[in-house]
């Protein structure tokens, strides 16, 4: 359904879905019939109400479909699947012939905007709550802060000037908003990240893990920083997130990616997935990478064996370093052996040179078919340390920054000799932040988008294999056409 045509009753139903367990502080229950007259009344209503705008991050507009799409415009990876019509959507995005009903942009969009208007209602209506516990109201809040600018980011940089709601619409008509100019959502996204700062506790324990953190809103308030350019800032709370946090690097870059360590050391935000719950659905609780990106055919994951998406690009692959540990962690190589006796071929449908995607692989530990318990890092410790070196350059503080992120790689250090250092930062992140969903972000933030694809799609055309190419158009995703349809107030970007 388009935001468009949501209004805040219809937010109202969905709020008492998700509720604390054991493993996880997401999981799905059984709901019941809320309304604004019974429900915002207690402290069990205010941390539903706030689990119900984390819940939006395991969906297709978000993790579970949509952002693999900024991968897939980059020059990490391709579509891969079956061919033909199997994944169009991201094919789409792949030739960079996006048109305006595109599912994925579409998808993030409403996607985000429903986790924005539900952060909205929990900041107009907790407040209010006198039956809680003032510190778990104040955490409340700056979990709806944190989240509001986590889809806000998104939005923006994806879609450039974007409708800003700080509150509910109060009618179906208060939704027909035009969009906001980009620097002035920005400046909304550090309001609420400082807020949040604020608001939010440094850590948690047992069933709370994985909610945010004043170190989350601190890493995310970086990232957002180096984005808009705003170096000494980012350099400023990337410091703080470093020296503060107590977070540290896993020995092993592998580490980050397993389920039993699931918001482990390393990690400062994830999306919190648990296993057992889909089926066949990317809109519950349950990640669908494990199956969507395995080897296609390979019989290493429960449906099908793999369906192969998100297939690295031979140049990607090729532009490793020489004993970087990242690069079997990352990507299945022909030769490469799994379980089950899995050697992996030297060519699969959708991927003629035999690569897949190895990052979010856990085999058959998923119950139910699309389900995997592992968790996404949205934040990493050491995307603070790359954010930190680009922002100070390459002086000392820079290269110790960016050489504790490559010597865990199991790389040389850089030095002070080392030309185009923003380059080298930028090829760290490539290596290090490989299929997290930052590429073609981080392409378009420094300027590179339109002359590093136009450049990878004419080695690829060296293959044989042909790859839209980037105008100023494809700076931005279109507005989608079923928002333009239902809000009279929007434009479309130029181009689409």
């Amino acid at each position: 359904m388009s935001i468009s045509k949501y209004t805040t009753g219809a937010f109202l139903l969905s709020l008492g879905l998700l509720t604390s367990c054991g493993e996880k502080f997401l999981a799905e229950t059984p709901s019941e019939q809320v309304t604004d007259a019974n429900f915002y009344k207690t402290q069990t209503d205010a941390v539903q109400a706030t689990l119900a705008v984390y819940s939006e991050l395991t969906k297709e507009g978000q993790y579970n479909a949509a952002l693999w799409g900024m991968d897939i415009m980059a020059d990490v990876s391709t579509t891969g699947g079956g061919g033909g019509s199997d994944g169009i959507e991201y094919t789409q995005l792949d030739d960079y012939n996006i048109p305006t009903t595109n599912f994925v942009a579409t998808r993030l969009w409403q996607g985000s905007f429903i986790g924005i208007q539900r952060a909205n209602i929990v900041l107009q209506k907790v407040p209010a709550i006198t039956d809680i516990d003032p510190v778990i109201q104040k955490r409340c809040l700056g979990e709806a802060q944190f989240l509001r600018a986590k889809f806000y980011f998104d939005l923006v940089r994806a879609f450039g000037d974007v409708p800003l709601f700080t509150a509910p619409p109060t009618s179906p008509e208060a939704v027909n908003i035009p969009r906001t100019p980009v620097a002035q959502v920005y400046s909304q996204i550090e309001k609420d990240l400082t807020d949040a700062i604020g608001n939010l506790p440094g850590s948690y324990s047992g069933a709370d893990l994985g909610r945010a953190t004043k170190w989350a809103a601190t890493g995310l308030l970086a990232k957002v920083y180096i984005t808009e350019g705003k170096k000494t800032e980012a350099a400023q709370r990337a410091r703080e997130v470093i020296t503060g946090s107590g977070k540290s690097l896993w020995a092993n870059y592998g580490d980050n990616f397993k389920v039993e360590n699931d918001n482990g050391k390393e990690s400062l935000f994830e999306v919190q997935f648990v296993n057992g719950k889909n089926g066949y659905d990317r809109n519950s609780v349950g990640s669908s990478m494990n199956e969507f990106f395995g080897p296609r055919g390979s019989g290493l994951t429960p449906a099908g064996g793999g369906y192969g998406f998100n297939i690295p690009e031979p140049d990607f692959v090729a532009g490793y370093e020489p004993g970087d540990t990242r690069k079997a962690v990352t990507i299945w190589a022909p030769g490469d052996k799994g379980p089950d006796n899995w050697v992996e071929p030297a060519s699969l449908p959708g991927s003629p040179f035999g690569f897949s995607c190895k990052k979010w692989f856990v085999g058959k530990v998923n119950t139910n078919i699309w389900d995997s318990p592992l968790n996404v890092p949205v934040l990493r410790l050491a995307e603070m340390y790359l954010i930190l070196a680009e922002a100070v350059g390459n002086t000392p503080e820079g290269l110790t920054a960016i050489n504790t992120v490559r010597r865990r790689a199991g790389l040389p250090d850089l030095t002070a000799s080392t030309p185009n250092f923003t380059d080298a930062v930028l090829k760290e992140r490539l290596y290090e932040l490989a299929f997290e969903f930052d590429r073609w972000f981080d392409l378009k933030r420094t300027g590179k988008l339109i002359p590093r694809m136009t450049e990878h799609s004419a080695y690829l055309a060296t293959l044989g294999i042909k790859r839209g190419v980037p105008t100023a158009t494809n700076l931005v995703l279109p507005i989608p056409q079923s928002e333009l349809d239902a809000n009279p107030g929007l434009t479309q970007n130029p181009g689409y």
